[in-house]
Parts: structure tokens; C-alpha cells; sequence
């Protein structure tokens, strides 16, 4: 029996992993990014466990609105040339490498001007004489990430993730490692700042060891044409994004002390630690593996249900546990000063469930060509966030931010699940199933907890965490039983496939 049983995995493993089709190449770059994700964000966990107790709330809080103010501009100044570069089907010639190269070092080049410029006015804003050197010193690392070598995105395309996944999150390791080095001898944000910067050289480095490139002294003018019509495609959704993403942090940061702002930033990192693992690995594998079928509707479609199922079959559970742990995780994992931001981690936790099930609607509508359609649900996010997040902050305090964001997720993750049915003819009643199945079995979780609040007191976080994880356990092991222990017609049945 445990013969049989290693030879069924062994052909399991070998139909998924071997060959040279394009699910074999898929589950093989994701298997690279999903190990290489892991280890970064394993490794910015412990870095931030460590340095919550060598740094003052106050040295987050700064660092966020350094690192805020940074991507909003560097919104305006984004032309999507990694995206063209992938989506084009010469995005592997010579040409459109190196019009690409030129694109990102003149978009880097302005944004620090303009930084080093308008650094003066963000500290004025916020009363704090420190950001402007803090702005203009973080600014350099900008400037590596735009000499990044272009062949590092071709590699991207060719579905080549081993040797992206060294780079970017080999540089993401690196800059972890030097920033906690650097706590130990600077006990402010200035370690933040410099670990900041030595992640994007790290990277930087990494990418003209694996990748080689040597930058052509003119550009190809086709080339650079037939990237930037893409891009006009996408002209307008980073500042969107970044309206949705950072509000919260500017608005915060204004009506609240930089203490505040801190115990809600490390919070809300929490779950997007994760969920950054999550989206990289699904946003780098589905993405080039949507250019290769896109003209097969149907096959697109396949896929983005089973997807879907599995995002909210791991999700919702987590969700619950959430709920009822989040005090507790913060109290483990950061000490007693931030578990009063767990009402910001629960809500965190939805928008990141929300987000995560959207990322495999985004590649689709980008693999199809059409980026338009997903700036139109950026924009719906970025206008409710604008009207909400004041009012919210204004009556909930820091949770309110949260709770604008979750808020405006739904309702751009609502109109873009609308838009796909215009794209692939999906039917969203076979969309839906998957999520209400999952909801169901979430109720193992919630009653797990239910139980342990009432046999328990509050005073032991540690027990209540445990109880919380079996009954995310005992919610997967119903999944499997339902998707997996019957027969291929069920399993087909269960999902509406």
C-alpha cells in the first residue's frame, strides 16, 4: 500500500512538475517563486518581530509615510514597460529589451528629480524638518530599481521564474539581513531607510549577475512605439492604485501621532506580508501563462474557477481565526503595545481575501489585452476610498482606515468580476459556488473559537491561537473530503466546472 501510494505521487509530481508543456513550465516557475517568496517573507516576519522590540513605534511610522509619499509619486511616472515587455510577442528581441532598458532609467531619473525637489514641501506638510532628508536619501533607491536589467522581465516571459525568483527575492533577503544588521547599531529609522536603499542595489546586482544586459547607446524607435501602446493602456492606474493603497497611510499620519500610525502599520504588514506571497507568486506564473492561451477562452475560464475555489476554500477559515485571534497574534508576535491594532488586522485580513481572489481576474484582462477594464475598477476603488476615508478615521480612529479599504476592495472586486463576463463569457453563477461552499465549511472554524471563548478566559492567547489552527485544519480537511474524495464528476459538480 505505501508502494502504491509513492508511485501515485510520483506520477502526480512528475505529470505537474515534468516536460515541456505549458502547465508543466507553470507549475515549475510557480514552485521557484513560491519558495523563494516564502523564505523572503519568512525572513521580513522575523525581521519585523525583532525590530518591533528594538524601535519605537514612531521609526515605522515615519518610514511608512517616507515609503508612501515615494510610490505616490512614482505613480505618475509609471508606464507599465515591465508589463509590455511581457505581454508583447517580442518582448524577447533585442529591441524592445533594450527600448525597455531606456523607459525605466529615464522614468527612475525624473522621479528622483522631482523628489529631491518636492521633499521640502511633504515635511512642511507634516511638521517633521526630517523627512527631507529622509525623502532624498531613500530616493537613491529608486534610482537602482530603474537600471534593473530588462532581461530579468524577459525572463518573466519566457516563463523562465527560476532565475527571476533568485533576483527578487534573493535582493529581498538581502536588504532583510542588512537592515537588521543595521538596527543594531542605529536604533532609528535611519536602519529602515539604508536597509530600504541596499535591497533595491541587492536586487540591482543580482539581476546583471543572472540576467547580463548591456544597455544599447540608442533605443529602437519601433520598439519603443510598440511598447508604450500598451502602455497607454495602463496610463492613469498606478495613480489610482496608489490612491487606494496609500490614503489610509497620509491621512492616518495626519490626524494621528507617528506612534499610531506605527502600531497600525505593523499590523496591517502582517497580513500583507502573506498576502504579498500569495499575489507575487499567482500575479508572476498566471500572467505569462494567460499570453500563451489567450486566445482560448474557454481554457482562461477553467482555470480562473479553480483558482478562485482555492483562494477562498485557504481564505475564509483564516478569515475566522482572524477574527477571534488577531488581539492574541499581535500580543505573540510584537508585544503587548500592538494588539490594540487588531481590529486594523482582521480588516486587513478581508481586503487582502478580496484582493488575492482579484489578481487572477487581472491577468486575464491583461493577458487579453485590455488594461482599461482593470483601471476602470482601480478607479472605482481609488474614488470610494477618497470619500470614506475620513469619515472613517474621523468616527473608528485607526481601524477606520481598514475598514475604508475593505470597502472599497468589494466594490472594485465586484464591478471587475461583472467585466470578465465582457472578456471570457464566464457565467458568474458557476463563479459563485466555489465562495458560498466555502463559507459553509468556515462555520468548523468559527465554532472551534466560539467553544474556546466560552471554556477560556482572555488570558491565555496562546491556547486560544492553537484552537484557532485546528479548526482551520479540521475546515481544510472537509475541503479536501468534499473537492477530492470523490469522484471526478463530483468534484466537477461541487465547483460548476
Amino acid at each position: 500500500m505505501a508502494f502504491r501510494v509513492y508511485e501515485k505521487i510520483e506520477r502526480t509530481v512528475a505529470g505537474l512538475f515534468g516536460g515541456d508543456t505549458l502547465k508543466a513550465k507553470t507549475f515549475r516557475g510557480g514552485a521557484w517563486l513560491g519558495s523563494g517568496s516564502f523564505l523572503e517573507q519568512a525572513s521580513r516576519f522575523g525581521r519585523n518581530m525583532l525590530l518591533t522590540r528594538m524601535l519605537a513605534p514612531e521609526a515605522f511610522g515615519t518610514m511608512v509615510l517616507v515609503t508612501s509619499a515615494t510610490s505616490a509619486l512614482g505613480s505618475l511616472l509609471d508606464v507599465g514597460a515591465r508589463e509590455a515587455l511581457i505581454q508583447n510577442p517580442k518582448g524577447h528581441e533585442e529591441s524592445h529589451v533594450g527600448a525597455t532598458w531606456w523607459i525605466t532609467f529615464g522614468r527612475s531619473l525624473s522621479l528622483y528629480f522631482f523628489l529631491f525637489l518636492l521633499a521640502p514641501l511633504v515635511a512642511r506638510a507634516y511638521e517633521n524638518s526630517e523627512l527631507t532628508i529622509l525623502f532624498r536619501v531613500s530616493g537613491i533607491g529608486l534610482l537602482f530599481e530603474g537600471v534593473i536589467s530588462p532581461r530579468a522581465y524577459a525572463a518573466i516571459k519566457q516563463l523562465n521564474l527560476r532565475k527571476w525568483a533568485t533576483i527578487n527575492h534573493g535582493g529581498g533577503i538581502a536588504g532583510v539581513v542588512i537592515t537588521v544588521i543595521l538596527s543594531f547599531f542605529i536604533r532609528d529609522v535611519w536602519a529602515l531607510v539604508l536597509g530600504f536603499i541596499a535591497e533595491n542595489a541587492a536586487r540591482c546586482l543580482l539581476s546583471y549577475l543572472f540576467s547580463p544586459f548591456l544597455p544599447p547607446l540608442r533605443w529602437d524607435r519601433t520598439a519603443m512605439r510598440d511598447l508604450l501602446k500598451f502602455s497607454r493602456g495602463l496610463y492613469g492606474l498606478s495613480p489610482l492604485s496608489i490612491i487606494y493603497m496609500r490614503t489610509d497611510i497620509f491621512v492616518l499620519g495626519k490626524l494621528f501621532s507617528p506612534a499610531a500610525l506605527g502600531l497600525y502599520v505593523m499590523a496591517v504588514t502582517s497580513i500583507q506580508t502573506p498576502t504579498g506571497f500569495l499575489i507575487n507568486i499567482m500575479g508572476q506564473t498566471m500572467f505569462p501563462t494567460f499570453t500563451h492561451i489567450q486566445d482560448d477562452k474557454a481554457r482562461m475560464n477553467r482555470i480562473l474557477l479553480k483558482v478562485t475555489a482555492a483562494v477562498f476554500f485557504l481564505g475564509l477559515p483564516i478569515l475566522v481565526f482572524l477574527f477571534f485571534c488577531s488581539h492574541f497574534l499581535l500580543t505573540l508576535a510584537y508585544g503587548y503595545r500592538y494588539g490594540a491594532a487588531a481590529g486594523a488586522l482582521f480588516l486587513a485580513g478581508c481586503a487582502a481575501l478580496l484582493n488575492v481572489a482579484n489578481g487572477p481576474i487581472t491577468s486575464i484582462i491583461y493577458a487579453r489585452g485590455f488594461p482599461q477594464l482593470h483601471r476602470r475598477c482601480v478607479a472605482t476603488m481609488a474614488i470610494l476610498m477618497i470619500l470614506l476615508i475620513y469619515p472613517c478615521a474621523k468616527w473608528f480612529g485607526p481601524v477606520g482606515g481598514q475598514l475604508a479599504c475593505v470597502i472599497s476592495m468589494a466594490g472594485g472586486y465586484l464591478s471587475q468580476v461583472e467585466r470578465i463576463r465582457q472578456v471570457t463569457g464566464l457565467e458568474l453563477s458557476r463563479y459563485k459556488k466555489s465562495i458560498v461552499l466555502s463559507g459553509v465549511i468556515s462555520l468548523s472554524v468559527f465554532g472551534a473559537c466560539l467553544i474556546a471563548r466560552a471554556v477560556m478566559t482572555l488570558r491565555q492567547p496562546v491556547l486560544s491561537v492553537l484552537i484557532g489552527i485546528v479548526g482551520c485544519a479540521v475546515a481544510y480537511g472537509i475541503a479536501y473530503a468534499i473537492l477530492f474524495g470523490g469522484t471526478r464528476n463530483r468534484v466537477e459538480s461541487v465547483l460548476g466546472l
